[in-house]
């Protein structure tokens, strides 16, 4: 198991650092340019050189790339070429936004999803399965930001309930907080349950039909207790991939929800970023959510040997 976690680790230093080439790469091929967009109507030509020199822009790509590298090595994200601000602290504010969203989406995803597979696997081929079945493939097809339009149209016209506007911390006022984050948690989470809600009817319908199954309804064991203690525990291993991958996907892909409830988490700094082309803040957002993502896949891989024994990460 230890030997397994430091592998896992050793390979996060070349994921990171490809994915930090990438980015690099990406925000400076990107049309603009910063010095020209910051000093507007005024930008001549020796302004727009001095502020470039300010900035480091002047250095050759690699040097660049090398100075941000070396302070990322060092807790140090940079500032903001728009603020002057220090990066990493307000990425840090804001990912506790974004990561209480991602997880109560998760719950709200995990709840519709994960009852209505196993009911749609146990009722096989009926019109509660075909119901199911349809309404998966509508969560499927709906993007988030469509759901969430549709959602605040209809509270607003037929309920006359308005989303709050703005953003309240959990430790601030946890009522106002968890309202102001239950309506696009359920965007989010209603868009995940869709996937979620295939795979565990496809895995429990596969394990239902395995040998020792079989085996256990062969002594009378209660279905219920066949159910739950045998076929869903070892369904649980593909629907845990495919939970640990949205959580991870989530946790960067919040960006359109975010700004439709104007909540400022992680997802909206990125836009804001990429619009304004402040790209220190792109670069080191993107590299915490990759860092995060691959973290969160080390852990649902270990999971793993804890769902099911035979899966030995030695």
């Amino acid at each position: 198991m230890y030997t397994y976690i430091l592998r896992r680790l050793l390979l996060f230093i070349p994921v990171i650092f490809g994915v930090s080439i990438l980015v690099f790469i990406v925000m400076n091929i990107i049309p603009g340019d910063i010095a020209r967009i910051i000093l507007g109507t005024e930008a001549t030509p020796e302004l727009v050189e001095q502020l470039r020199k300010d900035f480091g822009l002047d250095l050759p790509l690699h040097v660049q790339y090398w100075n941000w590298l070396s302070g990322v090595f060092v807790g140090d994200f940079g500032n903001s070429l728009r603020t002057g601000a220090p990066i990493l602290p307000d990425i840090l504010k804001r990912f506790t936004l974004t990561i209480q969203l991602t997880f109560m989406a998760a719950i709200v995803s995990w709840l519709i999803a994960i009852p209505m597979g196993i009911l749609a696997a146990i009722k096989r081929n009926t019109k509660g399965d075909l119901g199911i079945r349809f309404l998966s493939l509508i969560g499927v097809s709906i993007p988030n930001f469509a759901l969430a339009t549709l959602l605040i149209l209809v509270l607003s016209l037929y309920f006359n309930y308005y989303p709050p506007v703005g953003y309240v911390g959990l430790l601030e006022d946890p009522r106002k907080n968890l309202e102001i984050l239950l309506i696009p948690s359920i965007v989010l989470g209603t868009s995940m349950a869709g996937a979620l809600m295939r795979m565990t009817r496809s895995s429990v319908l596969e394990v239902l039909g395995q040998d020792f199954i079989r085996t256990a309804q062969a002594k009378g064991i209660p279905r219920k207790i066949v159910l739950f203690k045998h076929a869903l525990r070892n369904a649980l291993i593909p629907v845990l991939t495919i939970i640990g991958m949205q959580i991870g996907f989530l946790l960067g892909g919040t960006i359109i929800v975010e700004q439709i409830f104007s909540l400022p988490g992680l997802g909206q700094m990125v836009l804001t970023g990429i619009n304004q082309r402040d790209f220190p803040v792109v670069q080191g957002c993107i590299l915490f959510i990759a860092t995060i993502f691959v973290t969160v896949n080390l852990f649902v891989d270990i999971l793993y040997s804890y769902l099911d024994p035979r899966i030995s990460l030695d």
